[in-house]
């Protein structure tokens, strides 16, 4: 919601200020089909060859995310950390028994208790792949610790490739305004011979490329690439914890202080209070 209303403000303070200072739509309004559709057929165009298919999907399904906002919401951290705790102490209750809930998630009884979690496949084969180096009695931790950072490097680089992409686009635009403001004053000079008020509005209508290059990189195309990569960086944080978790669990802490870990690594804005978390991990105990 909070996008559309960023959108509204945009487009209200930019032509709503034009108005008010006794601007005309008129020559807007006439130029801006032909002038969007150089300018925008352009930077598709472009778009599109500096990007392969599946980097294409990728961004085209990303663009959500600036009205979704983050995938993992607060209730999520909270399930990810009572998941964790579970697994954690089966794992040191019962390790034989732990190897069933590892190698076929779906049909876990733990796992099937947080659906969202389960949905998401990067999520459960970290959570997976880390149990079970850690059942492999890896002599230093520190080698799955840099295992994980890498592979959580990796994906976060590929998870940010929309926003470098939006971002590139939006860098090209000014520039393809001025194209169409060149071929609007190239129009212009065939029609010299013109009275001055003609040639007043074919200026007017070629200036018009130029404000909608600027207007969609900054006003748009901008704002969206780097809300997508805020969006990104914020669902990190959801595997960040995991790594966490299951990396103090490699150090052999308590399963409590290995929750801990995790709750203390959450954002402030998003993180469970002791007292919240304290009380999920009791009904936990509860049902178990």
């Amino acid at each position: 919601m909070i996008g559309f209303v960023g959108i509204g403000m945009i487009f209200v303070m930019v032509f709503g200020g034009y108005l008010a200072a006794g601007g005309k739509m008129g020559i807007i309004l006439k130029s801006l089909p032909f002038e969007f559709t150089m300018i925008g057929g352009a930077a598709a165009g472009a778009f599109v060859i500096s990007n392969d298919m599946a980097a294409i999907k990728h961004t085209i399904k990303d663009v959500g995310k600036v009205f979704k906002g983050p995938k993992w919401k607060p209730q999520d951290y909270k399930d990810l950390l009572c998941l964790l705790f579970e697994l954690i102490r089966q794992a040191r209750q019962n390790a034989v028994a732990l190897e069933e809930h590892i190698e076929a998630p779906a049909d876990s009884a733990i796992f099937s208790k947080y659906p969202a979690i389960l949905a998401d496949q990067e999520a459960i084969d970290l959570i997976c792949d880390t149990l079970r180096s850690a059942s492999m009695n890896y002599d230093d931790p520190h080698q799955v610790e840099e295992v994980l950072e890498k592979r959580m490097e990796a994906n976060l680089h590929h998870a940010q490739h929309s926003s470098h992409a939006l971002q590139t686009v939006a860098d090209g635009l000014p520039a393809l305004g001025i194209v169409a403001a060149v071929l609007g004053v190239i129009k212009t000079m065939g029609s010299i011979d013109q009275p001055p008020e003609i040639l007043g509005k074919l200026i007017g209508g070629a200036l018009v490329g130029t404000f909608l290059g600027v207007f969609l990189a900054y006003g748009l195309v901008g704002p969206f690439a780097a809300k997508v990569k805020t969006v990104v960086e914020e669902d990190a944080h959801f595997y960040q914890l995991i790594r966490e978790v299951l990396v103090a669990n490699l150090h052999n802490h308590s399963t409590n202080i290995c929750i801990e870990v995790g709750r203390q690594n959450t954002p402030s804005h998003i993180r469970p209070s002791f007292a919240d978390l304290e009380e999920a991990l009791k009904e936990v105990k509860n049902a178990a």
